[in-house]
């Protein structure tokens, strides 16, 4: 059984979710990661018989299957300090409500939980995301921020996750942060640090997504490797640095996507600085058995022309074929 390739909604969540099904089913995608916002999907409609099979319907008529959910732009919500204009930008309103900030924290939280039970009845084992920090802000560390400062971040990362996490448990499903830039976890110490503040809890694992790592001079192989026991889910997308002028740095400058004075960029699978074929070797060294999300956001490119190129570069390295066990261990339903 080879893993299935899956392309990520997030990136089209301007286009009905009917749509976004057809070009996938008809580009030969094998599936997608649906993501919760646009009409894509709605977790708090969780318990709503109807609306669950018609998505699921949906998948069915265009040949696709769901493997995994994402909720990213909520989970981000959960632990952000400021809560501002920009999560406003993102948010739905049954999230941002009157926008006093502990409230969005809670209603962010209450929606992960409604997205696990949502999982659960589209037979979904996995979902993606992010989870927001409230020490991000510290990243630059001047003034310094202080150790007591930083113990503080990761506790109320425990404190808002664990409740979440007591439902994912419940329904049995896993969630798989993405490490990323602006979360608890953003580089390979500070998802060591994140996994110890939860007891390493098995209902949180990682969304291995490269192109985050690389322009951070973080070994994305060796991540594999080391945490080979909490890769839930893999996100193909590359990036590629552009430091080389002496003016480009890697926090980007305040600059626009595919601006070529930032010190780096997302662009097409396979053009860019992740060692791909090496990746691929070290996924099948540690037995994942998941789906290969494509997740498409190269501005410099039509997202028409290049997610069906991504899928043909993903689907060329993927030729390795795990045992069935070790995908069912990984992605069946219940």
């Amino acid at each position: 059984m080879a893993r299935p390739i899956t392309l990520f909604t997030g990136q089209w969540a301007d286009l009905p979710f009917e749509e976004v099904a057809r070009l996938a089913g008809e580009w030969g995608y094998d599936g997608l990661e649906i993501a919760c916002w646009g009409d894509h999907l709605d977790p708090w409609r969780w318990d709503d018989d109807a609306y669950v099979q018609g998505k699921l319907d949906i998948l069915e008529r265009h040949g696709l299957k769901v493997w995994t959910i994402s909720n990213h732009l909520k989970g981000q919500a959960v632990c952000d300090d400021p809560i501002d204009e920009r999560h406003r930008g993102i948010l739905p309103d049954v999230v941002w409500g009157d926008g006093d900030p502990e409230g969005v924290r809670r209603r962010a939280a209450e929606e992960l939980k409604n997205t696990a039970r949502l999982a659960d009845r589209l037979g979904v084992k996995t979902v993606t995301g992010f989870t927001g920090s409230s020490i991000w802000k510290y990243v630059a560390m001047f003034p310094p921020a202080s150790e007591k400062m930083v113990d503080a971040g990761y506790q109320d990362f425990a404190d808002r996750w664990n409740p979440i996490l007591d439902v994912f448990d419940e329904v049995g499903v896993r969630f798989a942060h993405e490490v990323h830039p602006s979360e608890i976890a953003y580089d390979y110490w500070t998802t060591q640090r994140t996994l110890e503040a939860i007891g390493h809890r098995e209902a949180f694992g990682l969304n291995w997504d490269p192109s985050h790592m690389v322009w951070q001079d973080i070994d994305p192989v060796g991540f594999l490797w080391d945490f080979k026991d909490r890769i839930y889910h893999v996100h193909c997308k590359d990036t590629k640095k552009r430091l080389s002028n002496g003016r480009n740095g890697r926090l980007s400058s305040h600059l626009a996507w595919a601006d070529p004075r930032r010190g780096w960029d997302f662009i097409s699978t396979g053009h860019g600085d992740v060692p791909w074929e090496d990746a691929f070797r070290m996924l099948n060294s540690i037995g994942y058995g998941g789906p290969l999300s494509v997740e498409w956001e190269d501005a410099g490119m039509d997202r028409l022309d290049g997610a069906p190129e991504a899928l043909a570069f993903v689907r060329r390295l993927s030729g390795y074929e795990p045992s069935a066990a070790a995908f069912d261990a990984a992605f069946s339903t219940k």
